[in-house]
Order: C-alpha cells, then sequence, then structure tokens
C-alpha cells in the first residue's frame, strides 16, 4: 500500500509541475521582501513633472502600488480595486494614510500620470484630497532600484509588460510591512495593514494562495484559475491523509493481534 500511494504522490507532483497553458514568465513574480526599508532618497517627478523625494511623499502609513498607466489588464482593476476600499469612511485620506502609484515604464511621462490621478480620484464618492494620492514617474534607474526593493518582477512584452497585481504597505520610514495581492481587497485586510504599518510591525502576508490558484495569462492580461494545479493538490493532499489512516488503522490491527 505504501509503494501504491508513493507511486500516485509521485504522479500527481508530476502533474501539478507540468507545464501551464500561457505560463507566466519566470521573471514575473514578487520576492517579499518584509521588514526592507526602501531607499527613500530616489527621485521620481510629480503629476507636473516636478522633481519629488519618495521620502517626501511617505510620511504615514502608505499604500504602493507599481503599474503602468497605458495598461490595458490588471493596472486599472487594481486600483480601481483600492478605490473601492479606501471609499469607506473608515480612515482618513491625507491623515491616516496616503497612496503612492509609480509607473515602471520609463517611457510614460507626467501628463500621463497627471490624467490617471484625475481620471481615478473623480471615482470616489466621499472627498478625496487630491495630494494624498500621488501619481509619479521616474527614469529606469530610480524605477529599478524601487522594484528591486520591492522585490516586483515584471517583464517587457513588446510595447506591454506582464507583472504581478501587489498592493504594498509602507511605514512611515518607508518600511515595507505588508503585501496584499490581486484586484480587490477586504476592508479588514486593509485596516490590519493600516494598523501594523503605523506603528512600523511587520505583518503576514494576505491572499498569497492567489498567485497559486491563479496564474497569469500575460497574452490574456489577467489572471486566471488554475483547475488542474489546485484539484491535484488537494487530491495529493487527500492521498496522504488517507495513506496515514491505512498506516495508523494497520499498527493498531498488528497490536491487537499481539495484545
Amino acid at each position: 500500500m505504501k509503494r501504491v500511494v508513493g507511486a500516485i504522490a509521485i504522479l500527481l507532483l508530476a502533474a501539478t509541475a507540468a507545464p501551464q497553458t500561457n505560463p507566466a514568465p519566470a521573471e514575473v513574480g514578487v520576492d517579499e521582501h518584509l521588514g526592507r526599508r526602501l531607499p527613500v532618497d530616489l527621485v521620481f517627478h510629480d503629476e507636473q513633472n516636478r522633481p519629488v523625494r519618495l521620502g517626501d511623499l511617505i510620511q504615514r502609513p502608505t499604500f504602493l502600488t507599481l503599474v503602468y498607466y497605458e495598461c490595458p489588464g490588471i493596472c486599472t482593476p487594481l486600483l480601481n480595486g483600492l478605490v473601492a476600499v479606501l471609499d469607506r469612511p473608515d480612515y482618513e485620506p491625507g491623515r491616516d494614510y496616503s497612496v503612492v502609484t509609480i509607473s515602471f515604464d520609463e517611457t510614460e511621462t507626467s501628463d500621463l500620470a497627471r490624467r490617471k490621478h484625475d481620471n481615478l480620484l473623480r471615482t470616489f464618492h466621499r472627498a478625496f484630497p487630491p495630494d494624498a494620492w500621488r501619481f509619479l514617474t521616474g527614469d529606469s534607474a530610480s524605477i529599478a532600484a524601487l522594484t528591486d526593493a520591492v522585490g516586483f518582477r515584471f517583464q517587457r512584452q513588446g510595447r506591454q509588460f506582464s507583472h504581478p497585481a501587489v498592493l504594498t504597505i509602507l511605514a512611515p520610514d518607508g518600511m515595507i510591512t505588508r503585501y496584499l495581492y490581486g484586484i480587490t481587497f477586504l476592508p479588514f485586510d486593509v485596516k490590519m495593514a493600516l494598523t501594523e504599518a503605523s506603528s512600523g510591525r511587520v505583518g503576514p502576508t494576505v491572499r498569497r494562495a492567489l498567485l497559486f490558484c491563479y496564474s497569469y495569462d500575460p497574452q490574456a492580461q489577467k489572471y486566471v484559475f488554475n483547475f488542474v494545479k489546485v484539484a491535484g493538490t488537494l487530491f495529493l493532499v487527500g492521498v496522504v491523509i488517507f495513506g496515514t489512516w491505512l498506516g495508523v488503522s494497520s499498527r493498531r490491527q498488528r497490536r491487537r493481534a499481539a495484545a
């Protein structure tokens, strides 16, 4: 029986490890750097093309989003998902938190950032101070230094990019305290993230399973449910539990027989 269980486990591991349709490139993903302080002296350009030091925008708990403004896929849903949870009256923007959005495409302009900023703020139902959410652009060196510090890995594909969907939460000193994955966010997760960031505490990763249960399709520019991987893993867990139960039952029967 042990040999049968072992063989099934090997087959399932091979199946779940097999290449999936349109897999995300190996260069795309997030290497979490919880507790790391960002290089706050990096200089970017704001919506008016004025140079701005990153640390000057992180004076309180801050949500950092790395996107590109002409993204046809998950960037806008990510920002809209953040709007949806920040539209609640639980915390006051500009007092309790700030948001900084930075394009990782060095070819994008401040004019594009300004238009994206203005259009997004119009989607709020509550009054949202324009200075509480900043949209920045930068050169390739500053972008590389920031994305490396965050652990954000993306890949250019022609005029577009393959990239993860993640929200990075920063303490007032620029330390990374939490990552939230996906394009929608639970109010409780956001509250906990702000509480941790305000006290400089590192929190556990939330909804990391999204990157496991969902694979990024760079052609469709969206996350798709990876049924084979999830079903295979659940079945494998069931096999392991069943095999363990059989082993325990066999030992009990031998003990009874010996008695």
